[in-house]
Order: C-alpha cells, then sequence, then structure tokens
C-alpha cells in the first residue's frame, strides 16, 4: 500500500547516529523552538522540539550542528563520584571528603574545609548527600525568607530537588518553590541570587522588566552570578556522578 511505503517520520524517544554520535529525540510541549544541548547530568545529546510533527526539524538541526557536539561533548565536565579522599565543591570552597570510622552520619570539620562520613562505599555517598541537602535547605529557607520579607509577601514553602535543567522553579499560585539542593555546592552568592530569582516570580510570573526590577531590588545586579552558573553549572551537576 502506498501509506506503508512512505517513510514515517522520527518518534519521540529515537535515538539518532551521526557519524558515530548518538542524539536522543525529545518532544517538549514547553518549548518553543526546536533546540540541541547537551544532558548535563547524563552527557546525553538531546534534540528536542515542541511537538511530534517538528522532531523532523530536530533531527536536522542535530545533523547540521554535529561540529558542535562533538566540541561540546569534548569540554564535558568529567565525573566527579562522592567517595573517601575526592573532593567536591561547597559554598565557594573546596571540601575534602575522608572516611570516618562508625560515624553514623556525615559532619563538616571545624574549620570547615573537610567533609568526614563513614560506612562503606553507597552508604558513604548517601551519608554526605543527606548532609548536602540539609545544608542546602538550611541556606535556601533562610535566604528565601529574607527576600520575602523585603518583598512584604507570605514565606513560601519551599522543597528541593535536582532537577536536570533549572536551579529552581516557582508556583506562585500555590505560593511554592522547588530549588536544586547543589546550588549548596555553589558560593554563596549565586545561591541568594536564585533565592531572589524564586522569590521574585511571586509577584512577577514572567521574565519581563517588572521581573528583573524586582530582582534587582532584592539582590542588586545579577550578572556575576548568572556568568557563574553558566560557565560553572556542568561541574556541579558532575557531582555524584560516575
Amino acid at each position: 500500500m502506498i501509506g506503508g511505503l512512505l517513510r514515517r517520520g522520527p518518534a519521540d524517544g529515537e535515538r539518532l547516529d551521526l557519524d558515530g554520535v548518538s542524539v536522543r529525540l525529545r518532544v517538549s510541549p514547553r518549548a518553543r523552538r526546536v533546540s540541541l544541548r547537551i544532558d548535563g547530568v547524563t552527557g546525553e545529546a538531546v534534540a528536542s522540539a515542541p511537538s511530534a510533527r517538528r522532531l523532523k526539524e530536530a533531527a536536522a538541526f542535530a545533523r547540521a550542528r554535529r561540529d558542535w557536539l562533538l566540541a561540546a561533548l569534548a569540554r564535558r565536565e568529567p565525573a566527579r563520584p562522592i567517595r573517601p579522599g575526592a573532593t567536591l565543591p561547597f559554598r565557594g570552597r573546596v571540601l575534602r571528603l575522608e572516611p570516618g570510622a562508625g560515624a553514623a552520619a556525615a559532619r563538616l570539620s571545624a574549620d570547615g574545609s573537610a567533609l568526614t562520613a563513614g560506612g562503606d562505599a553507597a552508604g558513604f555517598t548517601r551519608r554526605v548527600l543527606a548532609l548536602l541537602r540539609r545544608e542546602a535547605r538550611r541556606e535556601l529557607l533562610a535566604r528565601t525568607a529574607v527576600h520575602a520579607a523585603a518583598l512584604g509577601v507570605a514565606e513560601p514553602t519551599v522543597s528541593l530537588g535536582d532537577p536536570r535543567t533549572r536551579w529552581g522553579s516557582c508556583t506562585s499560585t500555590r505560593g511554592a518553590i522547588r530549588y536544586s539542593w547543589r546550588l549548596i555546592l555553589a558560593p554563596d552568592f549565586v545561591l541568594d541570587y536564585v533565592a531572589a530569582h524564586e522569590v521574585a516570580h511571586l509577584v512577577e510570573a514572567h521574565h519581563g522588566p517588572g521581573f528583573w526590577a524586582v530582582v534587582t531590588r532584592l539582590y542588586g545586579d545579577p550578572v556575576d552570578a548568572r556568568r557563574w552558573l553558566r560557565a560553572h553549572g556542568a561541574a556541579l551537576h558532575a557531582v555524584g556522578r560516575g
């Protein structure tokens, strides 16, 4: 039949092999245009389209950008597993990860230069991650409260996650903000910027001039913090990988 002879279009989740470079096609209803990126967590190349009918366009875009993909993959941050003897970023400094025999929970050294935890390999990682999430929650709750008070709005509920593409998100209708726990790995001025950014969304839903005026009122000029995240965000997502 004629219909059977026609080549079907690419499907959501299908993989392209671009002469050795694998690219996953993805339908993202929230996307406004065709895009191509390297997943910061998995290192996977992903070509996204706002609808299934535009996946063919996404595939063509990926083929045209193969050289860019090769260069981006070559620059990708190496994995930084959480294990004794390794280091990790923490609030703008570097922590040594040290084994602690019998330590039931991870703890920071008095001078803030080391983090000690006990347990086997998996247990060590779990305890370190638990401490990082506790510290992230404490700091983000504090900065969120400060910015909410400055705006004179009710303090939102705060939760943590590990999103791949966002450092924070705000649901203003529910008064809820969700942050990436990995912000505790960044310098304090970066964490504070993200908190100000999300609190500003409680009064300004979109990223128009009014929104950025609120961010500047709460935080100041966000240029340095935004630049830092663009330059180092992939390194934060590499922590705990591998």
